[in-house]
């Protein structure tokens, strides 16, 4: 899943293209003090996003949906797992984003509970409903605010605290619920992320412009200084570069030595392409 090049006005630099810095002649040498620029961005803010960047599922989605099914009633046979797999896939794939017109706190998880109920509940209605649906639902979305449902990636604490030792702010951007903060927490990242910007809570999901915009007034910074890393080409990197941020597309699993300028295979080679930025 590779993003091709963007050009550097639309936000990112591509290191091929950072060029050596250009020869005066001699005689200008001499008699001025010359002070070399080129045309790069200054990155203050590093902003990621969530689920399958920092961390995933322990297990799967499917799995987790079939362990509690089974306690509540759910007849399953031999093709059960698949059969939920591609139900899961397809019911969120044609969900609506996650964007609420509430306000109130109370309000806000009450309609991310109920755009979670309507999705698990087609699932289910494709794979076969069983009497006690309700419990299980309640169990299973209280299962995913756990951390104990979550892995960091081998690699994210050291990436981010790397980053912060060398003095850039960290973000989040999120199609994820509130139920992140309580991840964040449990899995003891939170405490890296200045900020942390959810559909939920700002009213757009991304790709839309709104909600990265939302994040860089937190960071009082212009679209220019700021990165923004993910695993979708269209929410995370299209989404970036529309307003102007530096895009890079999070592709795990990438052969050794295929990354470039727009796609990196693990968040490690996020601190080598920083510093060509620079």
């Amino acid at each position: 899943m590779s993003f091709g090049a963007v050009s550097a006005g639309a936000g990112f630099v591509h290191p091929d293209t950072i060029r050596p810095l250009c020869r005066l002649p001699a005689e200008r040498i001499e008699h001025e003090e010359y002070i070399p620029t080129m045309s790069q961005s200054r990155i203050q803010v590093v902003f990621f996003d969530a689920a399958d960047t920092l961390f995933h599922i322990q297990g799967s989605v499917a799995e987790i949906y079939l362990q509690h099914a089974e306690r509540h009633g759910f007849r399953t046979t031999p093709d059960s797992l698949a059969a939920i797999k591609a139900a899961f896939a397809r019911s969120f794939r044609d969900a609506p984003p996650p964007v609420f017109a509430a306000t109130e706190p109370a309000a806000i998880k009450q309609s991310e509970r109920l755009w979670w109920f309507d999705i698990v509940h087609n699932v289910f209605y494709r794979v076969g409903m069983f009497e006690k649906f309700d419990e299980f639902f309640e169990e299973v979305f209280e299962r995913f605010a756990q951390a104990e449902s979550w892995k960091l990636f081998p690699e994210t604490l050291d990436v981010l605290k790397t980053l912060k030792d060398q003095g850039y702010e960290l973000g989040i951007i999120s199609n994820f619920d509130s139920r992140l903060f309580s991840v964040l927490r449990g899995l003891g990242i939170a405490e890296y992320f200045d900020t942390i910007t959810i559909s939920s809570l700002a009213h757009a999901a991304k790709p839309s412009a709104r909600i990265f915009e939302q994040a860089l007034e937190k960071h009082a910074v212009d679209p220019e200084d700021a990165l923004h890393v993910g695993d979708s080409e269209r929410d995370d990197v299209k989404g970036a570069v529309a307003v102007g941020l530096t895009g890079v597309l999070l592709s795990r699993g990438l052969p050794s030595g295929a990354s470039n300028g727009t796609t990196i295979g693990t968040l490690n080679e996020l601190l080598p392409l920083l510093s060509r930025l620079q």
